[in-house]
């Protein structure tokens, strides 16, 4: 089974799901304790929420298995992207309610994470940055959008309640301020964007992902987006994905989402017309 599913698309957008799979092969499922089978920190029905990408023509990538099994947005060295915060590794040994993935004294070894990393880790890495440089090829330009999702309320990694959308850049690192500038606008003057709190680079700045390959000066644009899980679904077990919720901050997704598009083709071409 592949570690990831993949299509390509037409125009200078990438959308990354590096969370939503909940696939655990038996090797690694043996080695876990029940609790894991609930799968509860899988960032639920993304590849249903995003269902305008083919629409659109964007090229999409989504994991195949799920994070327990390994991280795919956290740095293979697995160093810490929040110093002093409390996080989750490469190869999660809890979930995020603090429950042990696994039987005491039997977390992986070296042997197994590198063994994970190379099953799993590396191909969809592989793919991501092979599509980059191909729309790079393309369309002289790229953007990269990474989708994730999370209980709105998760004491272990915040206070209270988290806004419905959290948009990260990297402190404005991973992508041209101009592209910030225009989500901000896009959420600022859209009547879909009303009835939904947002913050930029807030409680989630951006993972590994959004930091490693968003490189502004090599014509990558990174941006990750946190969506508080209530907008779209339960966000208690089993998790059902709320098609009623889920049609009102569609029409909002789609507008960032263009707006990312338009933005990338103006700029494009304005870099061809001043290299002319």
């Amino acid at each position: 089974m592949s570690a990831f599913h993949f299509k390509q698309g037409s125009i200078p957008l990438l959308v990354s799901m590096p969370h939503v799979g909940t696939a655990i092969p038996q090797e690694v499922s043996l080695q876990l304790n029940p609790v894991a089978q609930v799968k509860a920190d899988t960032d639920w029905h993304l590849p249903s929420l995003y269902n305008m990408l083919d629409d659109m023509g964007a090229s999409r990538i989504h994991a195949e298995y799920s994070r327990y099994v390994i991280d795919l947005n956290r740095p293979c060295d697995d160093v810490n992207l929040y110093p002093g915060q409390d996080t989750t590794g490469l190869c999660p040994i809890d979930t995020f309610a603090k429950e042990a993935l696994y039987p005491a004294g039997q977390n992986p070894d070296a042997y197994e994470v590198q063994r994970r990393i190379a099953q799993y880790w590396l191909p969809y890495h592989q793919q991501l940055q092979s599509e980059l440089q191909r729309l790079l090829d393309v369309h002289g330009i790229a953007v990269l959008w990474d989708a994730h999702s999370i209980a709105s309320q998760v004491p272990r990694f915040f206070e209270g309640r988290l806004p419905d959308l959290n948009l990260g850049t990297a402190d404005q690192k991973s992508c041209d301020r101009g592209l910030q500038d225009a989500l901000a606008h896009c959420l600022q003057q859209s009547s879909n964007a009303t009835a939904y709190s947002h913050v930029f680079n807030g409680r989630f700045k951006g993972g590994h992902i959004t930091r490693h390959y968003g490189q502004p000066q090599g014509r990558v644009h990174a941006v990750q987006l946190e969506m508080s899980q209530c907008v779209y679904m339960n966000e208690t077990a089993p998790f059902a994905y709320r098609e009623d919720l889920a049609a009102q901050v569609q029409p909002l997704l789609r507008e960032m989402l263009q707006t990312c598009v338009t933005w990338a083709q103006q700029n494009a071409n304005s870099m061809q017309g001043a290299s002319s």
